[in-house]
């Protein structure tokens, strides 16, 4: 996103204005109003900024240097083996790799990003890298929209930022659009992806083979997501006026205006997915993330970048419909497209978090302040942002990429309201970046936030969006070497420059909106929105409206998940029965099951409310049954607890969510696989032993060691090249005996994980780790050792303070190792997508296995019971959610532990008969990908 400097705010625009005034003025003015606030926080210093500007330079830096070093000219950096991820070349990870097109990806999607950050010399060296290296007519399947957004888009950015530069005479006088010669290529080869009937394109294209042809393994695809063929606009539009070719801006506007027709025409409303050949909604449930988030963004931005007045009168269509069903302050929640007053689920995406900017570009901050102030508490409590959470906060889906969303809107806030505040806010995600997820190669996500366990993956949307993001945050003006408000941002974060509205201007701008709608002119803004209006004569106005929700997350009681019909409460009529209030013995209870669904519409959606409750709360009663992941960090030089393992817990022996952590020295066990007394006593006692999965039950394993003076039991898994990436954890078992006699902690790690400790132990001999319910930070963990502070507080500048000195020259030949080691020792790929380790199946056990595996589902891998289920009842008192399903629960869980609530509503099956398809609809959006 981008603002555009111009007019007074304030000025109206006339409708038919030449759009070179329309561009300037529109929605952004009020992106360029940073000096409206000048109160509430503390201002942070011109030096504080240039000091947090640097350490977003050297974090960048420390990014981009390891992946040049160790992965170019392959897509991706792996941080924690220092290696590069080629398609093919490592285990599968679904839709995810899709991105992966073996271009060079990091490299292009970093060009403008190096220009931002004013390295014009590293960008020169960078553009002549793609022009010699990169080939894009490989034979692999990609994404289309990801290809669009991230290699085009680049492309396009780095072309529009090098002709600036060759504009200003010092850098890029070589340059002769070669860039745009490779995006108009790439173009032309996604171009075959919109062979359909409906202009909709396929979701995968070959690059060197395009569609349905027997080598191109693609085109049979059928469905779509609506982000994905309603993303496409500006790289297109914008590749059509940079070459003249129209071709391109007439293939998005198809799309996009299919997918207006196809809304739904009673809410406004799109689905998340839609079948490319006939216009059916696959999937009916709607909202502001994953799936259609960047559609909207790119309507609002369409407008402003090609200056048609359709895009404007969709986008406030649209966005009048989210405020209406989907925004329930400061939550923002999936609704059912025929069925708008109906939540379609009671969990939020990390990738909603770029609503608030959009906001912001669209003049509506209040709504914007509340969500972003609402997902900065849920990141305060968890150090980063859960791919999903739910709507009292607790983690649903633990990984996290990495994603820059958040800091998008942060920016644009700060852009809008200049309040210091934000700033802060910057300021507690680089520190979070520096302390939990860097690493001796680069930047590791997160595969658990709860944890703090990394996944072997930075994306590259990291490098083109998080730096840039944050850098323009702490800049001034000057710190930039040309003016930023000439440029929109795409969804990637790359510049296109705004005078493109005047070039090449061959499309006929057909207004088809009011052919579908009715529309209200009062619904659409012609002014830039004024500052004295969104900040009515009070300076503290965006302070005011985040001080209620400071506790929102963990003090508060957290707000109910279904809309509740408040105005038939206030006139005096029965509040819906709640799931959690029922009792199937209360004959009250039984004759309002009864009626729902037969006697009104409201009745109607009563029961379909009834029923996703109840659904949940069987999905919450049996993930409070399961244990979380745990986490196993080495400690020891050169580590220095940065690396941090997924481990799967035990039904027995100690529990380390209740007790403190365990930390020792590793060794093997003799003989490995821990089944019989161990001959070697002395060489485990008082350390953490490591055993083989297999042979034996894992309690009898426990017993052996513990025997033998171990003070804690790491079982690695006997399966060469098992991985919690793609297999999903378990606990642990007993023997079906009492376990009460094991006292010491076990921990499960797959062969991957396992193997890293080692190869440690191959390469250093003494390996230390500590185990934990969760990462810990580094200061607790190396209190008293003598090592560098930096490592300690994460301090970038510290770090080269501390290496140029030379009391510290044996200290950096022991840092140096840190980055070799990290090559020599043949670490493992602990990559995973947002689906894989969530939808993987349980894993096939073999007959010979003897191993008593109690299997975690995906869903239950990411629920942490450690926190209180709170929920809200009608009369607005907090109650634990834990003490309402006990009494109903005991009696059944006394003999059969993995008792679901579909068991105990099957007395009632002939009344719920009637409601099959909605409940198999609700279990199929609870099973839903991001």
């Amino acid at each position: 996103m981008s603002g555009a400097g111009g007019r007074g705010c304030g000025s109206p625009v006339p409708q038919r204005a030449p759009w070179s005034l329309v561009a300037a003025t529109a929605a952004f003015c009020l992106v360029s109003a940073t000096s409206v606030w000048t109160a509430g926080a503390e201002p942070m210093s011109r030096e504080e900024k240039q000091k947090l500007g640097n350490q977003v330079l050297e974090m960048f830096d420390h990014a981009y240097g390891n992946y040049m070093e160790h992965a170019y000219p392959a897509d991706e950096l792996m941080p924690l083996t220092c290696r590069g991820r080629v398609r093919g070349q490592e285990p599968s990870r679904g839709d995810v790799d899709d991105a992966l097109g073996k271009f060079s990806l990091t490299l292009i999607d970093s060009l403008d990003t190096l220009v931002v950050l004013n390295k014009t010399k590293e960008f020169e060296d960078a553009v002549r890298k793609v022009l010699r290296d990169v080939n894009l007519d490989n034979d692999v399947v990609v994404s289309v929209f990801e290809t669009n957004i991230r290699v085009l888009g680049g492309l396009l950015g780095g072309h529009s930022l090098a002709i600036m530069l060759k504009e200003k005479g010092e850098y890029m006088q070589w340059y002769n659009d070669e860039l745009l010669q490779m995006a108009k290529q790439l173009g032309y080869k996604l171009l075959p992806a919109f062979n359909t009937t409906s202009g909709l394109p396929y979701p995968r294209i070959n690059l060197k083979f395009g569609i349905r042809k027997p080598e191109a393994r693609t085109g049979t695809e059928t469905d779509t997501c609506t982000a994905c063929a309603g993303t496409l606009i500006l790289e297109f539009a914008a590749l059509s006026r940079f070459t003249g070719a129209t071709i391109f801006e007439e293939y998005a506007r198809k799309a996009l205006d299919f997918l207006w027709e196809k809304r739904q025409r009673s809410s406004n409303l799109v689905g998340v997915t839609i079948n490319i050949h006939t216009g059916d909604w696959v999937r009916k449930d709607s909202g502001v993330g994953a799936g259609i988030d960047s559609y909207y963004e790119y309507l609002l931005k369409a407008y402003v970048l090609l200056g048609d007045d359709s895009f404007l009168e969709r986008f406030n269509t649209h966005y009048d419909a989210i405020m209406r069903y989907i925004s329930q302050p400061p939550l923002l929640l999936d609704v059912h497209i025929h069925k708008p007053m109906l939540n379609a689920r009671t969990w939020m995406d990390a990738l909603l978090a770029f609503f608030p900017g959009l906001q912001v570009l669209k003049g509506d901050i209040r709504p914007a302040i509340e969500t972003h102030e609402m997902l900065y508490q849920v990141i305060k409590k968890h150090n980063f942002l859960p791919e999903a959470f739910t709507t009292d906060f607790r983690v649903h889906w633990a990984q996290h990429p990495l994603r820059p969303e958040f800091a998008e809107s942060t920016y644009f806030l700060y852009k809008a309201t200049g309040d210091p505040y934000y700033l802060e806010v910057g300021k507690t995600l680089i520190e979070n970046l520096n302390k939990y997820a860097r690493v001796p190669c680069g930047f590791a996500a997160m595969k658990d936030v709860r944890t703090g366990s990394h996944e072997d993956r930075m994306d590259s949307f990291f490098l083109a969006e998080m730096f840039k993001y944050l850098y323009l945050l702490f800049a001034d003006k000057e710190d930039i070497i040309f003016d930023i408000e000439d440029y929109i941002f795409t969804t990637e974060a790359h510049l296109l420059p705004l005078w493109l509205s005047t070039t090449n201007q061959s499309i006929s701008k057909k207004n088809i909106t009011s052919e579908y709608t009715e529309l209200d002119d009062s619904n659409f803004d012609w002014t830039c929105p004024n500052t004295q209006i969104l900040f009515p004569n009070d300076p503290l106005y965006a302070q005011s409206i985040r001080e209620p929700l400071k506790n929102v997350v963990d003090k508060s009681c957290p707000r109910g998940i279904i809309r509740v019909r408040e105005e038939s409460f206030r006139s005096g009529a029965k509040p819906p029965l709640r799931a959690r209030d029922f009792m199937a013995t209360n004959p009250e209870h039984l004759e309002i099951l009864k009626k729902m669904g037969a006697a009104s519409s409201i009745d109607a959606e009563d029961g379909l409310r009834f029923m996703q409750e109840m659904i949940e709360l069987s999905s919450q009663q049996q993930k409070e049954q399961q244990l979380p992941p745990r986490a196993v960090q080495i400690v020891s030089h050169p580590f220095f607890g940065r690396v941090v393992l997924t481990a799967g817990p035990a039904q027995f022996g100690l529990d380390l969510s209740k007790h403190k952590e365990t930390r020792g020295f590793v060794a093997s066990s003799k003989p490995y696989n821990g089944c019989s007394e161990l001959t070697n006593p002395e060489a485990v006692m008082g350390k953490i032993a490591l055993i083989q999965r297999g042979q034996c039950m894992f309690a009898e394993k426990a017993r052996n060691i513990q025997n033998a003076g171990a003070i804690g039991g790491i079982v690695i898994d006997d399966n060469e090249g098992s991985s919690s990436d793609t297999a999903p954890l378990f606990q642990m078992a007993g023997d079906g005996k009492d376990t009460d006699d094991i006292k010491i902690p076990m921990l499960f790690l797959f062969s991957k994980e396992g193997s890293i400790i080692l190869d440690a132990i191959r390469e250093y001999e003494e390996v230390e780790v500590l185990l934990s319910d969760k990462a810990k930070d580094r200061a607790a963990i190396l209190k008293g050792k003598m090592i560098p502070s930096y490592i300690i507080n994460s301090n970038p500048e510290m770090e080269n303070e501390e290496q140029s000195s030379p009391e510290n020259d044996s200290q950096n030949q022991s840092d140096e190792q840190v980055s070799s080691s990290s090559q020599e020792v043949d670490l493992v790929d602990q990559e995973s997508s947002e689906e894989s380790s969530l939808n993987s199946h349980p894993e096939s056990l073999s007959p010979a296995d003897t191993d008593n595996v109690a299997s975690i589902s995906p869903s239950e891998q990411t629920s942490d019971p450690t926190e209180n289920h709170e929920t809200t009842n009608l009369n607005g008192e907090c109650t634990d959610l834990d003490n309402q399903l006990q009494e109903q629960s005991e009696t059944e869980e006394d003999s059969n532990p993995n008792v679901s609530w579909g068991k105990k509503v099957q007395p009632i099956d002939s009344i719920l008969a009637d409601w099959n398809e909605d409940i198999e609809a609700f279990e199929m959006m609870e099973k839903d990908e991001l």
